[in-house]
């Protein structure tokens, strides 16, 4: 049924959040604006230190300043609106600014994680073509591997916000969630949702199934080429760099594959609330700290411009 005012009494969706308890709602805001600075600092100064360090100007390091970036966004998609939420006694959502979010998540969401996947195609370069690695990661290399993911992000969240924006609302508008997402939308919609659910189900599960056999393949050539490094510093240095992105994608695939490959219940709808915490405020402020506490590289060139700094203040 094609969504027309005639269909549609819902101008805004009610968001129930995570609690109603008001002292737990105050205690949230605290805790989720904190690590909502931490993400915006930590992914802000990830990208400076990419920008201004020469040591960091490599491939890895500038898919992972794009991978900062992706997860800035991400976090700033969502918990701006669920702090106004914590807050305020009127806890609404327009029914455009509803949409909005829900493309903005899908797209950051695939962008994300082909990014990863760029990622360990950059690492399978470095690793095991390590002669050709300069010429054939070249600068317009890495660009056309970027762009890809932004593109491809943009234009499936389009294709799955027109289902979402082909359903009828037309009486129950509280929405289980602290965002819109798709599960809980799906819940309160008027018209069959049999095509948007299969539409979301199979995206998830091609897209997420995907990019991970490109890690897999990508990986299963790293693996044995890292054992026949000889020099015993090379080895670490390479199982650093690829221990860092193995943990990011660990931690950021469990949750997705949890949230999405289940049809939407009511339990799996307060379920994903718990999980979806972890994936659009915990993980976003995680990645620069995984990447900066286990590269040696990054510790190095934040050491370097930190004492550059003083030098220049004294």
């Amino acid at each position: 049924m094609p969504h027309t005012q005639n269909y549609t009494s819902v101008t805004e969706f009610i968001l129930l959040g995570l609690t109603s308890s008001w002292e737990v709602q105050i205690l949230f805001f605290v805790l989720f604006l904190a690590i909502y600075v931490a993400t915006v600092a930590g992914n802000l100064g990830m990208i400076i230190l990419i920008q201004v360090s020469a040591r960091l100007h490599t491939p890895m390091y500038f898919f992972l300043s794009h991978l900062s970036f992706v997860d800035l966004c991400f976090s700033s998609n969502v918990t701006p609106k669920m702090l106004e939420v914590f807050l305020s006694e009127k806890k609404t959502i327009s029914y455009p600014a509803c949409l909005v979010q829900c493309y903005f998540f899908i797209a950051l969401v695939h962008v994300e994680i082909y990014i990863l996947s760029v990622m360990a195609f950059d690492r399978y370069m470095a690793i095991c073509n390590p002669l050709l690695y300069g010429s054939r990661m070249s600068k317009s290399m890495c660009t056309s591997l970027i762009t890809g993911p932004y593109v491809y992000g943009a234009l499936t969240g389009l294709m799955e916000t027109m289902w979402t924006y082909n359903l009828t609302f037309c009486g129950p508008n509280a929405i289980n969630h602290f965002y819109c997402a798709d599960p809980p939308l799906i819940k309160v919609a008027c018209s069959d949702t049999y095509n948007k659910e299969l539409s979301m189900f199979v995206v998830a599960g091609c897209n997420l199934s995907f990019s991970l056999l490109i890690i897999l393949i990508s990986y299963l050539y790293i693996f044995p080429a890292i054992r026949s490094i000889r020099s015993t510093e090379g080895r670490r240095k390479a199982f650093s760099t690829c221990g860092s992105h193995l943990t990011a994608v660990t931690i950021f695939y469990a949750t997705l594959f949890f949230m999405y490959l289940r049809p939407p219940s009511e339990e799996s709808v307060q379920q994903g609330k718990m999980v979806a915490v972890f994936y659009t405020t915990v993980i976003p402020m995680l990645n620069p700290i995984i990447y900066s506490l286990r590269n040696t590289d990054v510790k190095e060139a934040l050491f370097k411009e930190l004492s550059s700094r003083k030098l220049l203040s004294k």
